[in-house]
């Protein structure tokens, strides 16, 4: 008889704390779970802009403090500077033709006010894919609003390789004295 109670206690017991910690479990991952659905459509909003050669749209996606790292090029600090970055970028991917694809199956974390986004996106040209790359973003949410405080993508494909020492241009010969060649 003792043994059964105690059964019965453990057993409770056991069921009280599974109880407990699927409850603690199922509170946290809402709010969680909707800030990383924000985080996605942030950047499904990037993509819509983009493509749509929306640079006002695209910056407004950024902090004013918020720096994007492109490739090939400086970092761009500041909400204007990333106005004017993508309103020239657009305009070179307009005029070629490009249209970019974000997968939608992208990495999200969210750690308070802090959160990020990874994944992998293709250039199009003519629904041919012509380039493909990675990308980070990390976004800071204030007001209850997600935007990007960091940008960084980058290409798949290998640096272009130096010229050859026969396409270098040849090195001016120094002048003799007297200033002759």
């Amino acid at each position: 008889m003792i043994r059964s109670e105690t059964t019965s206690w453990l057993t409770a017991g056991l069921a009280t704390l599974v109880f407990l910690l699927a409850g603690d479990a199922d509170a946290a991952p809402p709010k969680a779970g909707a800030d990383e659905a924000a985080i996605r459509a942030q950047g499904r909003d990037w993509e819509k802009a983009f493509n749509a050669g929306d640079a006002k749209a695209v910056a407004a996606l950024y902090a004013d403090d918020a720096l994007i790292l492109p490739p090939g090029n400086p970092g761009v600090r500041g909400r204007a500077a990333i106005e004017a970055f993508f309103i020239k970028d657009i305009a070179e991917a307009k005029a070629a033709g490009v249209v970019l694809v974000v997968n939608p199956k992208t990495d999200v974390g969210v750690s308070g006010d802090i959160g990020w986004e990874s994944g992998t996106f293709t250039a199009t040209v003519k629904g041919a894919v012509v380039e493909s790359g990675k990308f980070l973003s990390v976004s800071r949410k204030k007001n209850g609003k997600w935007l990007y405080l960091r940008d960084t993508w980058n290409t798949d494909a290998a640096p272009a390789a130096p010229p050859s020492a026969a396409q270098a241009p040849a090195a001016p010969s120094a002048p003799t004295p007297g200033g002759k060649k």
